[in-house]
């Protein structure tokens, strides 16, 4: 079988592809410039070829060839009959870029040409594991090759006090030579002895606090780095900096949606990542005391989350300037009002609707790492960390380009409601700047094979008018690490016994204030979904899949879990209009008596609980969400012993027949018990201690790494600080400001003088579609018949079928 190989050009190998099918394939292409000008995902590319390719062994043969691996590298395809363009994901052609002289050109990547890169797709994600190879190699052969690891730890501090080693201890030779006399002295000692016993003998040897707390620890520490300059290798470099003392304090910045510990849960922009990251705090500072507790230092850890000061806080606290986090020692959340124009925006703002971020002193003396999480809370952190000079980390969470289809080509369209291409500059601002990325799943950095995943649809892209994007970000950058959250200690697990009575939420009473709907066969296995109501969680998506499908609610009852019943009680306009689709969905498909629908809830151990009731019932767990990085409900579900599944990609849905993903479902829903105490064990990985300990471990090897690279570093800041102020600044400024009310005013689309009818249509069909308009001038001498056009980013090459 012939396939496609990396260093080949797909319009190269278009034609051979052809050949195998001809005739399928002059059918195909016909039916994709049927329907007009339009651009087409993968899926759609699939599905048009399923039509007219009834028998399914030729079909998978077409796919099976040089035109599957052709398909599946393309990702999508923009059709303007005659033609029919495909982006191909691979470096720009600087020779041949298209005739757009008005057209700025971002190209990040230009940057990296001294920053070595993963070379294999199953390497991506793991970042951490590659710098420390890369160190161990930069600081391996000659002595003088380890001067950047003693310069580094001779600028380790906490607030002007040295740490590890004072300037007496300045080269790599006579580092090794104390680090002998030392190990000779604490062989003599016991090995619990109290750092303080020696500290004085240690001081007269040019060594600092921060080694450890007793003989063994320090002995410990210091043995790693005798090793590490005698002969490096990646584990014991890994181990050594994760014992240095360089992180004390954090700021995570979350300034989006309702941040707060209580009654916050379904408010608008309010989820899940309030969890993950309060979750994330308690789990910090435990490993924080820990650490500083081994290092032998006296210090209390502090962490600062920062988020926004919302004085009509409806009910929460997120009108509280300061607010202890609860369960630990040394954390809290400092919120900041919103200042625009002299005054503070009083209501909540959607984060489409407001791209504001403001830099404070958080803390006396710098942060030691700075987290951001979505795409204004990593722009704050990414200005902050700028500022500072401190270590910085992004957590992406789920980026918008993603969710929303078509969302950079249509851009203008959306600009009045949702302002793309403020957010999309602001994630690739981050993404370049931080030293390192979080994500949860590989898939949430480098997609599959039918779905480009989140960071990897950032490589490029164009806003058409606005720019282009040649090199947003590189997915086999060393910064891209991969470390799952962790679950909440409020599961509950399939071996427990109720502790709390839902079934009467779900089983028993019929329409009330919390609940509403009906099952009216109890016997029944039930889906169950849990998540906000908003389009991309895609909870009326699912509610549609169950209701076309009548073998599918034969067998079971379905409960979601999300919103109000009232669109009136929603401030989110997303959420209004999927209550009121879910109204109509439930009156559609006649569900009463087949689901139940209850509100949004807030308590974390009721929700604990109706996991556990779903999965006594021999039921599954959906996540239907048209797109999500790594949900927590997923790990959650696993842990109370309810198996997961993932039937719905699509909104769109076949539902002639049951097909093979809900005999999968049901296959999961007929599990035994012991495969259900497996799914639980599996789940016992996901931890916040694990997290906890890998994130500090990252925070610890890329401060010594952006060290490492601080004269790259220096030079992509420039270029980012260049094309924030001269192009994000300007695109928020067309920003509208919320009024006092809340309502945010819409702005109309600019007014355009036009010379001509002719130039009006030329114009209208820039603004829609500026990528067919391109290809349709550039091809508009070719014969008739259909044409295959192939866009290299901004060059072109064409075949005719």
């Amino acid at each position: 079988m012939a396939t496609l190989k990396r260093s080949d050009s797909i319009a190269d190998n278009m034609p051979e592809a052809l050949k195998q099918s001809r005739y399928h394939m002059k059918k195909c292409f016909a039916k994709y410039i049927e329907k007009g000008r339009r651009t087409m995902k993968l899926q759609q590319l699939l599905d048009e070829m399923e039509n007219v390719i009834d028998d399914q062994v030729e079909r998978t043969r077409v796919l099976e060839g040089l035109l599957g691996d052709i398909w599946f590298s393309i990702q999508e395809a923009v059709v303007n009959p005659p033609y029919v363009a495909f982006p191909l994901d691979q470096a720009p052609d600087f020779g041949n870029m298209a005739k757009d002289a008005n057209a700025l050109e971002v190209d990040f990547g230009a940057f990296d040409f001294s920053v070595p890169h993963l070379t294999l797709s199953s390497s991506i994600g793991n970042g951490l594991d590659f710098v420390s190879k890369f160190v161990t190699s930069k600081l391996s052969g000659r002595l003088e090759n380890a001067q950047p690891l003693v310069d580094y730890l001779l600028s380790l501090n906490r607030q002007g006090e040295k740490l590890m080693i004072n300037e007496s201890l300045g080269t790599v030779g006579k580092l090794q030579m104390a680090l002998i006399i030392a190990e000779v002295y604490l062989s003599g000692l016991a090995k619990d002895t109290p750092f303080q016993d020696f500290e004085i003998s240690f001081k007269e040897w040019g060594f600092e606090k921060g080694w450890g707390d007793t003989a063994e620890r320090v002995k410990e520490t210091m043995r790693c780095l005798s090793e590490v300059l005698q002969a490096p290798d990646p584990m014991n470099m890994e181990k050594f900096l994760s014992r240095l003392p360089t992180v004390f304090n954090v700021v995570i910045f979350s300034p989006h949606g309702y941040f707060g510990q209580a009654d916050v849960l379904g408010l608008p922009d309010t989820g899940g990542q309030v969890v993950y990251i309060l979750d994330q705090v308690k789990a910090l500072e435990e490993d924080l005391l820990l650490r500083i507790k081994q290092q032998g230092l006296n210090v209390k850890p502090q962490i600062v989350v920062a988020t926004r000061l919302i004085p009509d806080a409806r009910g929460t606290k997120c009108n509280l300037e300061f607010e202890a986090i609860d369960g630990t020692k040394y954390s809290n959340i400092l919120r900041v009002p919103f200042r625009v124009e002299n005054r503070v925006l009083r209501q909540w703002v959607s984060r489409f609707d407001e791209v504001t971020t403001k830099i404070l002193d958080l803390m006396e003396g710098n942060p030691d790492l700075i987290i951001g999480n979505y795409s204004d809370g990593n722009l704050a952190a990414t200005l902050m960390a700028g500022k500072l000079g401190v270590t910085q980390a992004t957590i992406a969470h789920a980026l918008e380009k993603t969710k929303y289809e078509n969302s950079d080509v249509k851009w203008k369209e959306l600009q009045s409601k949702y302002h793309f291409p403020c957010q999309f500059m602001a994630d690739i601002v981050a993404m370049n700047a931080t030293d390192f990325v979080i994500a949860s799943t590989y898939q949430e950095i480098a997609g599959s094979k039918d779905r480009p995943g989140q960071y990897e649809s950032h490589a490029a892209f164009t806003l058409p008018g606005l720019c282009r994007v040649v090199s947003g970000v590189n997915v086999f950058d060393p910064k891209f690490n991969i470390a799952a959250p962790g679950l909440t200690n409020l599961c509950i697990s399939h071996t427990q016994r109720n502790r709390v009575d839902s079934r009467s939420l779900i089983l028993t009473l019929k329409n009330c204030c919390i609940a509403n709907g009906y099952l009216e066969d109890k016997k029944k296995p039930i889906i169950f979904s849990m998540a906000r109501l908003d389009t991309v969680k895609n909870l009326t998506g699912l509610t549609e899949w169950y209701g076309k499908n009548k073998r599918l609610r034969g067998l079971v009852n379905l409960v979601i879990v999300g919103g109000f019943f009232d669109p009136n009680k929603s401030k989110d306009r997303e959420e209004m209009a999927e209550i009121k689709k879910m109204h109509e969905l439930i009156e559609k498909y006649q569900l009463k008596g087949q689901i139940r629908w209850i509100a949004a809830q807030t308590d974390r151990k009721r929700n604990g609980e109706l996991y556990r009731c779903i999965a006594d019932t021999k039921g599954a767990f959906v996540q239907p969400a048209l797109y999500e990085a790594f949900g927590l409900t997923v790990i959650e579900a696993m842990n109370c012993g309810l198996p997961p599944s993932q039937p719905i990609k699509e909104a769109r849905l076949k539902s002639s027949s049951m097909g093979s993903q809900d005999f999968i479902l049901i296959q999961k829903m007929e599990m035994s018990r012991a495969t259900l105490s497996l799914i639980s064990l599996r789940s016992a990985s996901y931890t916040w201690k694990i997290y906890a300990n890998k994130l500090l471990n990252m925070g610890n090897m890329y401060s010594f790494w952006r060290q490492l690279n601080k004269e790259q570093k220096l030079a992509k800041q420039r270029y980012i600080q260049l094309f924030f102020n001269l192009k994000f600044r300007e695109l928020v400024q067309s920003v509208p400001i919320p009024t006092e009310e809340g309502q945010t005013p819409v702005s109309e689309p600019p007014a355009r003088t036009q010379s001509s009818a002719s130039v009006k249509r030329t114009q209208s069909r820039w603004q829609k579609y500026e990528l067919q308009t391109r290809i349709a001038n550039f091809f508009g001498s070719c014969n008739k018949g259909t044409h295959i056009i192939f866009v290299l980013l901004s060059g072109f090459s064409e075949l005719k079928l």
